[in-house]
């Protein structure tokens, strides 16, 4: 049998050695990863898409930050930034929640183990790769989790102004269904402030303006 298919989210798929090229174990470990991570798929986010249809997805969600890396990254904080590096970031750091679920960033509840358990999911999910691709997939995430260089601040800037923007033009929907206050979205989108100053900017007018419209508590 090529691939273990058990829906299992704690247990990488098989690849058979045997039928990898030159049974090639790194390839072998490779394409396992390449299988588990298909897993964010399904990995459901409070965020609505802007039509109202459903909610987003974790992957979803991947891949709109890391277009809008290349639309955006001119408004960074610092120069000679590495457009690359935050791609990967983007990309690489919710992979975790394909073991530790995502935690919505107003439950404090949830929050209080959250740490743990991506730490414990950045562990097994990376430790799945081959020791070199690990050691550089979890040197990203936690560069994104630290947020000291220009790139992670300006990753985490927009890894949150992209949810924010779907809670804006969506009316505040899920800000009204969780009876979230302005005070509460300011303090969420302070990393916005740190990497990116004029989105900064423009998302506090917004926050001023959804208040108005009753999109957002005060």
């Amino acid at each position: 049998m090529l691939v273990d298919t058990r829906d299992d989210r704690t247990s990488a798929h098989r690849v058979d050695l045997e039928l990898t090229p030159g049974q090639s174990d790194r390839f072998k470990k490779q394409l396992e990863f390449i299988l588990e991570i298909d897993k964010l798929k399904r990995i459901l986010r409070k965020t609505v898409l802007l039509d109202r249809s459903e909610q987003e997805n974790s992957a979803e969600h991947s891949w709109h930050i890391a277009i809008t890396v290349f639309i955006l990254s001119e408004y960074a904080k610092g120069e000679n930034i590495d457009v690359c590096r935050v791609i990967k970031m983007l990309l690489v750091h919710d992979l975790v929640e394909i073991d530790a679920g995502d935690t919505y960033c107003y439950d404090e509840k949830g929050r209080e183990n959250q740490y743990q358990r991506e730490q414990n999911a950045a562990d097994r999910i990376f430790g799945i790769l081959p020791a070199d691709q690990a050691a550089d997939f979890r040197a990203l995430w936690d560069e994104f989790e630290r947020r000291e260089t220009t790139e992670s601040k300006l990753a985490n800037a927009l890894d949150r102004f992209q949810p924010f923007l779907h809670n804006y033009f969506t009316e505040g929907q899920t800000w009204q269904e969780n009876d979230i206050k302005s005070s509460q979205v300011k303090a969420r989108m302070q990393p916005v402030s740190e990497g990116a100053p004029m989105l900064w900017k423009y998302v506090s007018t917004l926050i001023e303006d959804a208040v108005e419209k009753g999109y957002l508590q005060k």
